[in-house]
């Protein structure tokens, strides 16, 4: 199992992106889904995660503003960011783990870097 993750880049603050992440590979659809964040000097943090039932975990810095949905047709899991603030400046990891995945799998990042 692969994870491919897309669409991060420079916004300005108060605008959005959109993260896509898509699986290769038999996954089940039983997993949960999620996307983590990193800043520089900080730890990995848990951004959001949706399970295989629908239901979803928001860290309280982003509740209100993002939005996770998953796509089991094509194994895909998308972040919805809005109003984006200098603070959600990271790099943006999506992970699967759960079902009957062996392990925990983590995409390769991708870079938000939102602008004052």
């Amino acid at each position: 199992v692969q994870l491919q993750a897309s669409g991060g880049g420079l916004v300005q603050a108060g605008g959005s992106l959109r993260l896509s992440c898509a699986a290769s590979g038999s996954i089940g659809s039983l997993s949960t889904m999620g996307w983590y964040r990193q800043a520089p000097g900080k730890e990995r943090e848990l951004v959001a995660s949706i399970t295989s039932y629908g239901t979803t975990n928001y860290a309280d810095s982003v509740k209100g503003r993002f939005s996770i949905s998953r796509d089991n047709a094509k194994k895909a899991v998308n972040l919805q960011m809005n109003s984006l603030k200098p603070e959600d400046t990271a790099v943006y990891y999506c992970k699967f783990w759960g079902g009957y995945l062996p392990r925990d799998y983590w995409g390769q990042g991708t870079l938000v870097t939102v602008s004052s």
